[in-house]
């Protein structure tokens, strides 16, 4: 196999990546889930500047990955 398929493969699976991760975002907006405005997400508006840190966001999208990773190691055993 060349050496210039194995960019393109990881490539390819990154989009495809994205792609689930954006539809994923889609679905979560229309059934309601207020992704990026959890109660601990930070937001702060001055008159020049806006600052916005999902920290809530972020907790609940690292313990569902975590559990997702975790279920999927247990059943590979």
């Amino acid at each position: 196999m060349p050496i210039v398929a194995e960019p393109g493969k990881a490539l390819l699976g990154l989009g495809v990546l994205l792609a689930i991760v954006g539809a994923g975002l889609l679905l979560a907006s229309r059934f309601g889930v207020p992704l990026g405005r959890l109660p601990g997400d930070i937001s702060y508006r001055g008159k020049n500047v806006s600052v916005f840190f999902p920290l809530g966001t972020s907790i609940l999208v690292s313990v569902a990955l975590s559990v997702i990773f975790y279920l999927i190691s247990r059943f590979r055993r």
